[in-house]
């Protein structure tokens, strides 16, 4: 019979293309895993691994097998969360991911009463883009995730926390000279963003959808804090989510914020795979998250 053991040194060779380092990820001995790839071919009755003395390929059938096996492996690590889940639902590992324009402005607000509420639960965090987060739920290598929409997040399940709108940053010796409003900055404006791939990029271009926003293509940066001291530089303008503005990003920076009323907010989630048995402690990090929201904003 096929092991739950035998596909997860097929995924190891898969995924790495080297023995010896597919079974220090499988924490066995390379003969030993050699030995579990041979037993699964010749239980299948197919060639599933090709292996010469400089390369390792796995052949055609090999690797729909081993992308079967994946989803298998997904399925039993989910058997077992649930009967951990059902057990001790606020104990053990919680795997998070934020994205950065988020994650900075929230969670270290938010941690303390997390601790408070979930003492026995260690929440180890990560920063990574949108695409890579919704990766990772889906492969199970995060167990929930924040993240901004819109955005495709596919089958995984949508918990609405927060409405985030936004400011327009101006350098502030522009704003004392000129006294204008966002809007009059706005109009015909450029703005200078995030570089492609932070979903922030294309929700502020989106914020005002009847006008023509257009991103200054001379520069894209990959943080907050980098727009923040082009604009303290006097180099140009950007939005700012109320959330980072809120939490701070703009502290001893030269720059001033014009409030903007009227534009359409990003809405802020947590994500999860539809099968998780952890459902309900993940709605009450979503309630804490929201309350720290509110905090932030002063409300």
């Amino acid at each position: 019979m096929i092991t739950l053991r035998q596909l997860r040194f097929l995924v190891a060779v898969a995924d790495t293309l080297n023995f010896s380092r597919a079974a220090e990820t499988c924490f066995v001995t390379q003969p030993t895993l050699s030995a579990g790839i041979k037993e699964l071919e010749e239980r299948l009755g197919v060639m599933l691994v090709e292996r010469t003395r400089r390369s390792v390929m796995l052949t055609p059938v090999g690797a729909e097998i081993a992308e079967r096996a994946r989803a298998l492996l997904l399925d039993a690590n989910d058997i077992e969360r649930i009967a951990e889940a059902h057990l001790n639902v606020d104990e053990g590992d919680l795997r998070m991911g934020s994205i950065p324009t988020i994650g900075p402005y929230l969670i270290p607000a938010a941690l303390p009463a997390l601790r408070a509420r979930f003492p026995r639960l260690n929440i180890y965090l990560r920063e990574e883009m949108t695409e890579s987060l919704i990766e990772g739920v889906m492969s199970g290598r995060l167990d929930l995730a924040l993240i901004a929409l819109p955005f495709d997040v596919g089958t995984l399940e949508v918990h609405p926390l927060f409405e985030d709108g936004y400011h327009l940053a101006v350098p502030e010796p522009w704003a004392e000279e000129q006294s204008a409003s966002a809007a009059e900055e706005l109009e015909g404006g450029k703005l200078m963003l995030l570089e492609k791939g932070h979903c922030l990029q294309r929700h502020a271009l989106a914020a005002f959808p009847d006008r023509n926003l257009q991103q200054d293509e001379s520069f894209a940066a990959t943080s907050l804090t980098t727009l923040i001291a082009m604009v303290s530089e006097g180099l140009g303008i950007t939005l700012l989510p109320n959330l980072a503005v809120d939490g701070g990003v703009v502290k001893n920076a030269d720059v001033a914020l014009l409030p903007l009323p009227d534009a359409c907010p990003r809405t802020v989630v947590l994500v999860w795979r539809q099968s998780s048995a952890r459902k309900v402690l993940f709605e009450e990090i979503g309630a804490i998250l929201t309350e720290i929201r509110d905090d932030l904003a002063g409300n």
